[in-house]
């Protein structure tokens, strides 16, 4: 299932003109986001809101992942496993804030453009990316770096992608995270996916079976990548 959501609407007030009449997979060559301008690889940051062992949201950052790196992209792809955080407590961040949310304030910040593979736990997203993202939002008081929460989010480009078992994908996860990030000045792009039956949808190599599927992932890839190039060249 493929949502064109119009987070990036033309013509809207403070948008830039992205829409599906600038789609992505009509510019040439495989750096279709710098298309025209520097080719300088985009940093992307691609990560999974589970820590499951087989998470369908996982292999489908490891297949967004792959995707990226075809299109030229400078990939960073994390697990979230690797940055263990307490669940979020002022009281526990008065005594300081642990180095694993420092170190993904880093992460985020100085990457333009992201791709989130969000699974669905109760028709929203998962306790794990949003405390992630408390934690990753929080100001650190006194710290000249981090004094600012939005720091890290502001002027993101962010693609979301979802799987799941059921046969909506994880969508109703998606239309919970992008109120989050725009919040949080977060650019969402109108390209979404959310893979249905995801228990089906991997081969023994952890590819997408589906052409469609996989053409899907790369379309909200591709916009990512191309926004975030416009963005910084504007």
């Amino acid at each position: 299932m493929v949502i064109a959501s119009g987070v990036l609407r033309p013509g809207a007030p403070g948008n830039p003109q992205l829409s599906h009449r600038c789609a992505v997979s009509a510019l040439p060559g495989p750096l279709r986001h710098n298309a025209g301008m520097s080719h300088t690889p985009t940093p992307l940051l691609i990560f999974a809101g589970s820590t499951r062992a087989q998470s369908h949201n996982r292999r489908l950052a490891q297949v967004a992942a792959g995707i990226a790196r075809a299109q030229g992209a400078q990939v960073t792809h994390i697990e979230l496993a690797d940055f263990e955080l307490p669940l979020y407590n002022a009281d526990l961040e008065a005594r300081g804030t642990p180095a694993a949310a420092i170190r993904l304030k880093e992460l985020f910040h100085a990457h333009p453009a992201w791709v989130i593979c969000s699974p669905e736990y109760n028709g929203s997203y998962t306790g794990l990316l949003k405390n992630t993202i408390d934690w990753v939002s929080s100001p650190v008081k006194g710290d000249p770096l981090w004094s600012s929460g939005s720091k890290p989010f502001a002027g993101k480009v962010v693609g979301l992608l979802s799987a799941s078992p059921g046969a909506l994908g994880g969508l109703r996860s998606l239309s919970h995270l992008t109120p989050l990030l725009l919040n949080l000045q977060c650019w969402v792009t109108p390209k979404q996916f959310a893979l249905s039956r995801a228990g089906e949808a991997f081969d023994a190599d952890g590819q997408l079976v589906a052409e469609p599927a996989r053409q899907a992932v790369q379309g909200v890839v591709e916009q990512a990548l191309w926004a975030a190039g416009k963005l910084s060249n504007s």
